[in-house]
């Protein structure tokens, strides 16, 4: 028998909503301004499914497509790249602005500034981007990954030029093992989009980075003749990913905000269990953390995320392995006359979930407490294309993780 979505509704009290602002607009606009610096930057395509929309029941379904980002298969290049500018502008005692992918990388700089070595911890996708970026821009990378990682993304993040080691430890572990090498390295910093106390300016600038995607889909609405989403669905690991996309989209329509849906994967889901609770407190999931949508399987929340997330989030939903692979599919043999998203297990629990959604009354309650009716104009995101070839070809081919 097949587990079910669980959801629960945010009853949590309001804090001051300190953190809202590091998503500010003209935060976000140097974070976009940057990034099309690079001579690989484009936009990455919002697949526009109406065939999809009206199957089921709804006004519009966009699934901004993140596959094509930087080649990189993968969104996460975004957060890191922009915190090692920020972490080097810092450094040198210099506005962002001037940290161009020329500048960077420059002799001058070089001659400056020097090398550092940037630490982190991934399930593949932060990892391979910082990686990237590290080697791009003539720095040194450290990646630990955590048990189970896929060989195929070790790989990936080997190519780059990075020493990556997969570890016997969970996701979390590899953080703190990531941090307290940092720690003992001359020029070490860890570049990591969970916070926790004492560990907070990063993760800001990390997010910030996230927020030239949510851009990018809010201008390719507009293109469109969508103005505003009614809804938007993001997925979450550690949170800041959603943290980064709901700021955005608040900012951007601060008399109006769209609904906002967090999911996450139901071996890790930290902030469902944090808002079941209640309190504005956040909570931790322990354990191994077994998901397909190993780049959600995160069980401390990012504080700084967790703070905007407990504000603005309309539900918290917990999403067995199913709902991402029924995704994967959806979106991989679309409705005829749809554009083909190749999305990989932590990109489509969004289409799995909005299927679920909509298709029947099992989950009648979560629809109509959303409002989602054939009036919804919705967002997705597509976080990562087929990053882990193997496991894609036993969901797609093979039907791994079915519905019944």
């Amino acid at each position: 028998m097949k587990e079910t979505i669980r959801w629960v509704d945010n009853h949590m009290p309001a804090s001051e909503d300190k953190n809202l602002p590091i998503m500010a607009l003209p935060e976000v606009a140097k974070a976009r301004y940057f990034h099309s610096s690079f001579p690989q930057y484009s936009v990455t395509p919002l697949a526009r499914l109406d065939g999809m929309a009206e199957y089921l029941g709804l006004g519009g379904l966009y699934v901004k497509d993140e596959s094509y980002r930087f080649g990189l298969n993968a969104f996460k290049v975004l957060g890191g790249s922009f915190a090692m500018a920020r972490y080097i502008a810092h450094q040198m005692n210099k506005h962002v602005a001037e940290m161009t992918y020329d500048y960077l990388t420059s002799k001058e700089l070089e001659e400056e500034f020097g090398q550092a070595t940037f630490f982190t911890a991934t399930d593949g996708n932060h990892g391979r981007g910082v990686a990237w970026a590290a080697h791009k821009l003539g720095q040194k990378a450290v990646v630990h990954m955590p048990k189970g990682s896929s060989q195929a993304r070790y790989e990936n993040i080997a190519k780059e030029g990075a020493k990556v080691t997969i570890e016997e430890v969970n996701y979390d572990e590899c953080v703190r093992m990531a941090a307290a090498e940092a720690a003992q390295t001359k020029h070490g910093v860890v570049v990591q989009d969970t916070a926790w106390e004492g560990y907070e300016e990063i993760p800001t600038w990390i997010m910030q980075g996230y927020g030239t995607m949510a851009c990018e889909a809010g201008e390719q609405l507009r293109q469109i003749g969508v103005n505003r989403p009614t809804h938007v669905f993001v997925q979450a690991g550690v949170g800041s990913l959603a943290g980064a996309v709901v700021g955005y989209f608040t900012n951007l329509f601060p008399n109006d905000p769209p609904k906002f849906v967090v999911m996450e994967a139901r071996a890790a889901d930290c902030l469902y269990q944090g808002a079941k609770a209640g309190d504005g407190k956040p909570r931790i999931v322990e354990g191994d953390l077994k998901t397909i949508m190993a780049g959600l399987a995160c069980g401390e929340p990012n504080i700084i995320s967790w703070d905007i997330l407990r504000n603005h989030v309309s539900a918290f939903v917990s999403c067995p392995d199913w709902v991402s692979a029924r995704g994967m599919r959806m979106l991989g043999v679309p409705v005829k006359g749809d554009p083909t998203v190749i999305s990989g297990e932590s990109g489509a629990v969004g289409m799995g979930l909005i299927a679920a959604i909509m298709e029947t009354d099992e989950y009648k309650d979560l629809r109509e407490y959303l409002g989602l009716d054939r009036f919804s104009q919705v967002l997705l995101f597509s976080t990562e294309g087929n990053t882990d070839p193997m496991k894609f070809r036993k969901v797609l081919w093979d039907g791994e993780y079915p519905t019944v």
